[in-house]
C-alpha cells in the first residue's frame, strides 16, 4: 500500500510534466533561410533544428495550416517570382509548389478559414488559395504600391495590409450591400455583403504591423521616418503617432496579453509598453535585425538578424538575450506550427 501510494503521488507530480512534453512536442518553431533557400523545423523545447526543406527561390514569409501539418511559403523576388512554396511538416518533404500567376510578388501571408491569404505587389491585390480546390478563389486589390506584409482575423472578417511605397494600411472589412429600387425592394433575402477598402495615410516606409490581440488598434512601423503609426480599427483613423527612434523597422509584433509591443529596428529589438505607448528598452541584438515572432504564451521572443546568420532568442520576462540560433544562411520569415 505504501509503495503504490508513494507511485501515485509521484505520477501525479509527473504528469504535468509529461503532458507539457506532449505540448511542446507537438509545437514546431518555422525559420527561413533566404540564402540557402531552406525551410528550417525547429523543437522549440531545445532550440535544435529537426529537419531543412528546400522552399524555392527568395523565401521571405512563411505561415502554417490551422492543423499545423502544412507550411506555405512565398517567394518573392520583388516580383519577380510567383509561387508559393509547399512543405508537408509531418513527413519533412516539399511538395509541389503553387502558381499563382498572374499574381506576382507574393510576399505577406496568413491562414484563416482553411485557406491562404497572400499579397501580390505585383498585381496590388490580395489572393486566397483554397488548398481543397488547388485554386486561387478569390482576389481584391488595393490599388496602393508595393502591398507587403498582412493580417487576416480568424473569422475572416478583418483584412489589414501595409502598402510600403504607399505609405498606407488598407483595413478591408465587410459591409451589408442592399439593393436599389429598381433592382428590387430590399429585404432580408436579398441583402448581400461586399469588401470595403480604407487605405488610411500613415508614415513613409509603412511595412511592419500588428493588431492588437482585443482588435481595437493597428499599430505599424514606419520604416523612413523612424516612427509607429496607432489606428483605431472602429473608426479607421490614426489615432497617435508615437516618436519611436524606430529606423530601419522591419517587423512589428504584439505580445498576447497586449501589454508590450517589440519593433525589430536595425542592430536593436525596440520594447514598448502598449497601454503609455512609450519605449521601455531596446535590446542590443545585432547587427541588423528582420522576422519576428512571439511564444505563444509569451515567454520568449525570436528575432531573425540576418547579417549574422542567426536568429537571437529573448527572454521575455527580463527582456535579455538568452541565446542564439542557427538556422541557416540570411535567417528572415518565421511562423509557429502547432499539429492538432
Amino acid at each position: 500500500m505504501r509503495i503504490s501510494t508513494c507511485a501515485a503521488i509521484f505520477l501525479s507530480l509527473l504528469a504535468p510534466g509529461i503532458l507539457l512534453g506532449q505540448s511542446a512536442s507537438s509545437a514546431s518553431l518555422l525559420v527561413l533561410s533566404k540564402q540557402d533557400k531552406t525551410l528550417s523545423i525547429v523543437d522549440p523545447t531545445n532550440l535544435r533544428v529537426v529537419a531543412k526543406v528546400p522552399v524555392g527561390n527568395d523565401p521571405h514569409e512563411v505561415i502554417a495550416s490551422t492543423d499545423g501539418k502544412t507550411a506555405y511559403v512565398s517567394n518573392y523576388g520583388f516580383g519577380k517570382y510567383r509561387t508559393l512554396a509547399v512543405v508537408d511538416l509531418v513527413n519533412h518533404k516539399a511538395e509541389p509548389s503553387i502558381d499563382v500567376w498572374p499574381l506576382g510578388g507574393p510576399h505577406g501571408l496568413a491562414f484563416a478559414g482553411g485557406k491562404v491569404w497572400f499579397t501580390s505587389e505585383v498585381a496590388k491585390a490580395i489572393g486566397r488559395y483554397d488548398p481543397a480546390s488547388r485554386k486561387v478563389d478569390w482576389v481584391l486589390g488595393n490599388g496602393q504600391n508595393r502591398i507587403h506584409m498582412l493580417y487576416v482575423s480568424p473569422d475572416v472578417k478583418l483584412i489589414v495590409a501595409t502598402n510600403v511605397v504607399s505609405g498606407t494600411v488598407s483595413v478591408i472589412d465587410q459591409e451589408p450591400v442592399r439593393m436599389t429600387a429598381q433592382q428590387g425592394q430590399a429585404n432580408a433575402s436579398n441583402l448581400q455583403t461586399a469588401w470595403n477598402v480604407t487605405n488610411i495615410k500613415v508614415g513613409n516606409g509603412s511595412e511592419g504591423f500588428d493588431v492588437s490581440p482585443d482588435r481595437r488598434e493597428i499599430w505599424v512601423a514606419n520604416a523612413q521616418d523612424a516612427t509607429i503609426s496607432v489606428i483605431h480599427i472602429a473608426t479607421k483613423k490614426v489615432v497617435a503617432t508615437l516618436q519611436s527612434n524606430t529606423k530601419e523597422a522591419n517587423r512589428l509584433k504584439f505580445t498576447p496579453d497586449g501589454k508590450r509591443v517589440l519593433v525589430s529596428s536595425g542592430p536593436d529589438l525596440v520594447v514598448l509598453d502598449a497601454a503609455t505607448r512609450r519605449v521601455i528598452k531596446r535590446i542590443p541584438i545585432g547587427h541588423g535585425s528582420g522576422g519576428v515572432l512571439v511564444q505563444p504564451d509569451g515567454r520568449r521572443a525570436f528575432v531573425a538578424c540576418s547579417p549574422d546568420n542567426y536568429v537571437a532568442v529573448i527572454d521575455l520576462t527580463n527582456l535579455t538575450v538568452t541565446g542564439h540560433l542557427n538556422a541557416g544562411r540570411t535567417p528572415d520569415g518565421m511562423a509557429w506550427a502547432v499539429r492538432r
